[in-house]
């Protein structure tokens, strides 16, 4: 509250198991609620308190069902419901499955009783957010943007490492804590940036067709023989890691045709937004 004054709307679902001391959270605290037995336990112990309603859809991560509905009419009249969430998935089988699912919950909700007066929705296109505000006319739909503002237009932000120290090597002199090969003449950089920062670090992906599937098979391939990409860039040339990287700083390979770098020269830093840490943020 020192540094923001208005509520805060905490998306991670609040249950009473899992999060017994923040039963009591502060004023502008907006809880998520996903579960019949977490309604009940904040109608009964702090009755009047906002909360967002997030109900089940096909992503199935959490939610209430509509067979919940009817036995949470009683507690919720006890809360403060500032609306209900619908947290989509990414993908759809099938054209305006999305739309569909946004539209019949809306339905579920008004048929039991529960006014659907605002309605919080992720994952949807310009055009199926239109779509959706057209058909429930009466209802605010709220979008939720955090995938958009964290895997969004990459002009908008640079993440960059920082050369901690530089190193000439021969072809087959030994480096690294596993002792590999140098593959030809070259310099090792060391270079801010280990797997406490999320370099090294990716999420599991779906190869989607053949393509996909080639340069999964490729990567695999090439990791067996101990050669994986660096997410670290010089002068428009991604570096291989010369071993997996360390705890705080990465090893990388940098060709003998290559100008070596200065100590405390910056690298250009591909790493995925959502597992990313860094140690210093500017600009904001």
């Amino acid at each position: 509250r020192e540094h923001f004054a208005r509520e805060v709307l905490v998306l991670s679902p609040w249950h009473p198991t899992l999060s017994p001391a923040e039963r009591n959270a502060s004023d502008s605290t907006i809880r998520t609620v996903a579960h019949p037995e977490a309604v009940v336990a904040l109608a009964k112990d702090q009755p009047g308190v906002p909360v967002v309603v997030e109900v089940l859809t096909s992503l199935r991560r959490h939610g209430v069902q509509p067979t919940d509905l009817e036995s949470l009419i009683r507690p919720l009249d006890e809360l403060d419901v500032r609306g209900f969430a619908l947290h989509l998935p990414l993908d759809e089988q099938g054209a305006g499955t999305k739309v569909k699912d946004v539209i019949s919950w809306a339905s579920r909700l008004t048929d039991a009783g529960l006014s659907p007066h605002t309605l919080w929705v992720s994952h949807l296109s310009a055009a199926e957010l239109a779509q959706v505000r057209t058909t429930l006319s009466t209802t605010t739909i709220k979008p939720r943007v955090g995938t958009q503002l964290w895997h969004g237009n990459r002009e908008h932000f640079a993440v960059n490492a920082t050369v901690l120290d530089v190193h000439e090597v021969a072809k087959g002199d030994r480096v690294g804590y596993r002792q590999q090969s140098a593959p030809k003449d070259g310099h090792v950089l060391v270079v801010s940036g280990g797997t406490f920062h999320g370099v090294g670090l990716e999420a599991p992906s779906v190869s989607r067709g053949l393509a996909g599937r080639g340069k999964a098979v490729a990567r695999t391939g090439l990791q067996a023989f101990g050669k994986a990409a660096s997410p670290f860039w010089l002068a428009g040339q991604r570096l291989w890691f010369a071993e997996p990287p360390h705890m705080q700083v990465s090893m990388v390979w940098l060709p003998g045709d290559m100008a070596a770098p200065e100590i405390g020269a910056p690298l250009t830093c591909q790493v995925r937004m959502t597992t990313a840490h860094f140690d210093e943020v500017f600009g904001l």
